[in-house]
C-alpha cells in the first residue's frame, strides 16, 4: 500500500490540508484493496489552522517512509521554514520520496531549495511573488499543475485535487483514478490551465501619467479597428515614440495594451450576456471570429465557449 504523509504547517489552509486526505482515501483497486493510506503529519502538537486547531496523529517523524508527501498551502507562505521540516524533507528528497505542493504550499517546499532549476506553479495571485522570492525557479502562472517527477506542484485551491488526480493516474492508471475522479465528482482532466481564473479588472493605466487621456480613449473604443498608427495619431506622437511610452509605462506595447484589454471585455461579455461568440468578437474589435477564438484561447487557454461554460 502507497502511504501519503501530509504535512501540516503552521496556519495550514484548512481545504488544501483537507483535498488530499478525501481524493487519496477513495481510490480501490481490482481486487478491493485500499491504495493508499494517510498520515497527517505537523511540527508540534497543535496546529493553527485559522477557524480551528489541528492535533496531528504524527510528528514529523512520520515523514519518514512514506512514499509521497503532499505540502498543503498555508497562509502566510513567507513564514520561515523550520530547521527540522526544511532537514526532513530534503531527507526524505534524498530517499527518493515523492513530494507534492498544493496551492501556496510551493513556497515552503521552495525554500528547501527542493524546486530550483525547476518549472513550477502555484496560486495565481502569488505567482510573481514565488518568482520574486526564490528567482531559481521556472514559475509557470498559467498551468494547473507541474509534475517534474520526484517534484510536482499545482495551482490554487480545485487544482489540488486536479493533481491528486494525476497522481493516482500515475500510480495505479486510469480506470483507478477515473473512479476517484467520479466519486470527487470532478473530471479527470479539466480543460485549460488557470490562465482562464486570472481577474485583470481593467487592463493597467497608470495614473498622472502622460498617457493616462490615451488609455481612457482606447478602453472607450476597443470596438473600433485600430491600427498603430491611429493610435499614435490620437497621441499626436511618432509610432516609435509611442512604443517607446508604452513600455516605459505600461511595460508592454500599444497593441498588446489593447488586446488585453479587448480580452478582458468579452470575458465580461461571456459572463454576463448572451451574445454569440460572433458578436462579442467583434464588439470588441476583433475583424473576424476566427481571429478573436485564437486570440481569445492564447490569452485564457480555453475556448470562448468553454468560458462561457464555466463562468457564467
Amino acid at each position: 500500500m502507497h502511504t501519503i504523509a501530509v504535512l501540516a504547517l503552521d496556519r495550514v489552509v484548512p481545504f488544501d490540508l483537507s483535498t488530499p486526505i478525501e481524493v487519496f482515501t477513495r481510490p480501490r483497486l481490482p481486487d478491493g484493496r485500499a491504495g493508499y493510506q494517510i498520515r497527517v503529519c505537523a511540527e508540534r502538537p497543535e496546529t493553527d489552522a485559522g477557524a480551528f486547531q489541528l492535533r496531528a496523529p504524527w510528528g514529523i517523524d512520520g515523514l519518514k517512509g512514506a512514499d509521497t508527501i503532499i505540502v498543503p498551502g498555508t497562509n502566510d507562505p513567507l513564514a520561515p521554514l523550520a530547521p527540522a521540516v526544511h532537514d526532513a524533507l530534503r531527507a526524505a528528497a534524498d530517499d527518493g520520496t515523492r513530494i507534492a505542493s498544493i496551492c501556496t504550499g510551493t513556497f515552503p517546499l521552495a525554500a528547501t531549495g527542493l524546486l530550483d532549476g525547476l518549472r513550477a506553479t502555484t496560486h495565481w495571485i502569488v505567482t510573481d511573488l514565488l518568482a520574486a522570492t526564490y528567482p531559481r525557479i521556472d514559475v509557470d502562472p498559467d498551468v494547473l499543475y507541474v509534475d517534474n517527477g520526484q517534484f510536482l506542484t499545482s495551482a490554487g485551491a480545485a487544482a489540488g485535487l486536479d493533481l491528486c488526480l494525476h497522481m493516482i493516474r500515475g500510480d495505479y492508471g486510469s480506470a483507478v483514478a477515473a473512479d476517484a475522479a467520479r466519486l470527487s465528482v470532478m473530471p479527470l482532466e479539466r480543460e485549460g490551465g488557470q490562465a482562464q481564473f486570472i481577474v485583470h479588472d481593467h487592463a493597467p493605466t497608470p495614473q498622472g501619467s502622460a498617457l493616462e487621456s490615451l488609455l481612457g480613449w482606447l478602453q472607450e473604443n476597443l470596438g473600433s479597428t485600430l491600427t498603430l498608427a491611429d493610435i499614435a495619431a490620437q497621441a499626436g506622437t511618432s509610432t516609435r515614440t509611442l512604443i517607446r511610452r508604452f513600455r516605459e509605462q505600461t511595460g508592454s506595447t500599444p497593441l498588446q495594451w489593447l488586446h488585453r484589454a479587448r480580452i478582458r471585455q468579452a470575458q465580461h461579455l461571456l459572463e454576463t450576456t448572451g451574445h454569440s461568440v460572433e458578436r462579442i468578437g467583434a464588439q470588441v474589435g476583433f475583424g473576424s471570429p476566427t481571429a478573436f477564438r485564437d486570440r481569445f484561447k492564447k490569452t485564457t487557454g480555453v475556448s470562448p465557449h468553454t468560458y462561457r461554460r464555466t463562468f457564467s
